[in-house]
């Protein structure tokens, strides 16, 4: 019997467990399975949002980011992971493509958050607010400027009156929903 050691793992340190990955992988699933749960407008009712915080919620920022950005990038190589069972990068360069781009700096704000003020009750909800004010405001731009290029230029007030007001009731409620599920979850389930 001979000690080998590979080396190519000396000193090296796994940057996610078995378990972190299959975590992910089921969260960017569950991402893609909500978008699919949609009633299409020029910016899509979907139930994304909230898979999107439930992630964040229940696996932590650094997980909960791994699996928002594996879900946008299943969707940028054309997996069709995105309302209407669309995918590739012509969703993610159209209209409604900065507020998918914008779920990345919401994870992102989340876990930067996490990591500054820990990861108490009232830190998640108030960086999922913020998050969601960042996927909002990018969106909006991204909105505005890809909107202009194909039609007439659109101001601010009716790109939020079009993209963001119709929406704000539904998204707290989503906020909401999955800070109660992650909340029992995480009683219930050791993640």
């Amino acid at each position: 019997m001979t000690n080998e050691v590979d080396t190519n793992t000396v000193g090296q340190k796994n940057i996610f467990s078995t378990k972190d990955m299959t975590l992910i992988a089921m969260f960017a699933v569950l991402m893609a399975v909500c978008s699919w749960i949609s009633i299409p407008t020029q910016v899509p009712f979907t139930l994304q949002t909230f898979a999107v915080f439930c992630a964040l919620g229940v696996l932590g920022g650094k997980r909960g980011f791994f699996a928002v950005l594996v879900y946008v990038l299943l969707g940028a190589v054309g997996v069709p992971v995105f309302a209407g069972f669309t995918g590739g990068i012509g969703v993610l360069l159209g209209t409604t493509g900065g507020y998918i781009l914008g779920f990345i700096l919401s994870a992102g704000f989340y876990w930067l958050t996490e990591k500054l003020l820990g990861d108490g009750l009232v830190v998640r909800i108030i960086s999922m607010v913020i998050g969601l004010a960042l996927c909002y405001a990018f969106g909006t731009a991204w909105f505005m400027e890809v909107y202009s290029k194909s039609n007439d230029k659109i101001d601010l007030m009716t790109a939020l009156k079009w993209c963001v007001i119709p929406f704000l009731l539904w998204d707290a409620g989503k906020i909401f929903l999955s800070v109660v599920i992650s909340e029992a979850l995480k009683k219930r389930v050791r993640i």
